[in-house]
């Protein structure tokens, strides 16, 4: 399918549509790192641009639009969150786009937060915007490391399909990977995949190495239980990478499954299943 991407980010959504063999034709980001990291990695077609500013007949047709719409405002972690907080009104260009282009499909993704937002009522009329506009939706809260990423990253995938198109699509795809717990292994299904496996052959970033983007900070580790100084179980998978959504302010960086040094940005995107040859644009901050 040809597909359009909206609040794109680095590429990460879209390259698993790639990889699933479809075509990305468009896509869209506010943050030039962003955008310059998509460019060097994926293709040219990405648009730096504020979305509200891109009106729809410059968006090219499509059988579906995929974005992750801004969700510092709908996240558990913002504890400052509310239902007026603008950005999470970004999600009505997706909705203007979708109704103007009308695909086959859209997907949408975002923090499972939404979900509790203004007691369930915000995330209600989210799902009706979509359904005003000629779509029955679907929604499912997912876990990434049910499908082999060493991460635990609980996110909502919101599926909806044009009204009107005979097609039946299985909904949320059944999980590849579970957690043992002392539970057997179904036949279909692996163990999770832990952070120790994953950076298994990574070697230190003072060694010698060719890889990029592959420096620790030096900074002190504490163990204290808050988010970035926990210890990490090296056995298990790790735990949810955070972000800012700007390169602002101090990021949460977790500790490395040595427990002895903070992550590598090359070690964050491997844990995120980022090619190990994926390169990133910016400075070290960025």
């Amino acid at each position: 399918m040809k597909i359009v991407s909206l609040f794109s980010g680095i590429g990460g959504f879209d390259l698993g549509f790639i990889w699933a063999g479809h075509q990305v034709i468009w896509a869209n980001d506010l943050w030039k790192d962003a955008v310059e990291t998509y460019k060097l990695n994926i293709s040219k077609h990405i648009q730096c641009k504020d979305i509200r500013e891109v009106p729809s007949c410059e968006i090219p047709n499509c059988d579906m639009i995929i974005g992750g719409f801004p969700c510092q405002g709908f996240s558990l972690a913002n504890q400052q969150r509310n239902e007026q907080d603008e950005r999470n009104f970004l999600y009505l260009e997706f909705v203007r786009i979708l109704k103007d282009k009308q695909p086959s499909f859209f997907i949408a993704e975002n923090v499972k937060g939404i979900l509790s937002l203004g007691k369930g009522k915000i995330f209600e009329l989210i799902c009706k915007d979509f359904e005003a506009i000629g779509y029955n939706v679907r929604y499912s809260v997912l876990n990434a490391a049910n499908y082999g990423v060493p991460q635990t990253r609980e996110r909502v995938l919101i599926f909806g399909q044009r009204k009107g198109l005979d097609i039946n699509i299985n909904f949320p795809p059944k999980s590849t990977h579970q957690k043992l717990n002392g539970i057997p292994l179904f036949e279909d299904r692996q163990q999770w995949v832990s952070i120790g496996d994953a950076l298994k052959n990574i070697p230190h970033p003072e060694e010698l190495h060719n890889l990029e983007n592959h420096e620790a900070s030096k900074y002190k580790l504490r163990f204290n239980g808050y988010l970035g100084h926990r210890v990490i179980n090296p056995d298990m998978p790790s735990p949810t990478i955070t972000a800012r959504g700007d390169e602002k302010g101090g990021v949460v960086v977790h500790h490395h499954p040595n427990n002895k040094r903070r992550l590598s940005p090359r070690e964050t995107a491997i844990i995120q299943s980022f090619p190990i040859n994926y390169k990133f644009y910016g400075t070290k901050t960025s």
